[in-house]
């Protein structure tokens, strides 16, 4: 696998962390878990990476957060809210347009 540079993979986590809390509510590790995994690695962050993210979601109130005793211990649980499916089909159309024009440049996407 290779490594691949942080700076680009900064645009793209936030986009990431929508899709998968779309998909399901889910745990921070979780999260860190089901990006890893989904991505064969490419994606493995740390959990100083991924609380700063999803607080700044909460702030811009694309996930709310909610807390579920389960087995004696309590789980801060994050979901997507209206508003962050807005976001994220924006992000998505930004992505298809950003991954589209590098593609032609680089010659992987047929004639421009």
């Amino acid at each position: 696998m290779t490594k691949m540079n942080k700076e680009m993979l900064k645009g793209s986590t936030g986009t990431l962390i929508l899709t998968l809390l779309s998909k399901e509510a889910l745990y921070g590790y979780e999260l860190i878990k089901q990006l890893e995994q989904r991505s064969g690695g490419v994606f493995a962050l740390k959990e100083g990476t991924l609380y700063p993210i999803l607080h700044t979601m909460e702030t811009e109130q694309w996930v709310e957060a909610y807390w579920i005793e389960h087995g004696g211990r309590k789980r801060k649980y994050y979901r997507i809210t209206k508003e962050g499916l807005k976001q994220l089909d924006l992000k998505k159309k930004e992505w298809h347009v950003f991954k589209t024009s590098v593609d032609s440049v680089l010659g992987e996407g047929g004639p421009a």
